[in-house]
């Protein structure tokens, strides 16, 4: 759960005041203790992660894709060497979108039997 500054501050300036242990003071406000450790560290949230780059080399994840239009995510984890999960991932951050379609024609006549028909 994320606190607002204002209520971390508060929970920081009251220990400091009460001179309570960080315990005491989480039992007081019904927080966890590690927030209270973490918050004396750095009471502002934060507000971007420091991670490193990602294996997936976008221009070749987009190649993959432009070459293997319908292949599975697994096959594209297995071709570039990296977890599925990953992929996923990485396909929303490029924005490629798979639209299902009807596959056999016989589900497209039942379709077309309950669509308005124009004149």
């Amino acid at each position: 759960m994320t606190y607002p500054i204002s209520f971390r501050r508060k929970v920081l300036s009251i220990r400091e005041k009460e001179n309570l242990s960080i315990a005491q003071v989480a039992q007081r406000f019904c927080v966890g203790v590690a927030s209270v450790m973490r918050w004396i560290k750095t009471p502002d949230p934060k507000t971007t992660r420091n991670k490193p780059a990602t294996r997936i080399d976008r221009e070749r994840l987009a190649q993959d894709v432009k070459n293997y239009p319908d292949a599975y995510q697994y096959e594209r984890a297995k071709r570039l060497g990296v977890s599925t999960q990953g992929i996923n991932h990485a396909l929303k951050r490029l924005g490629v979108i798979y639209k299902k379609k009807p596959a056999s024609p016989q589900s497209q006549r039942r379709r077309a039997a309950y669509l308005p028909r124009k004149n």
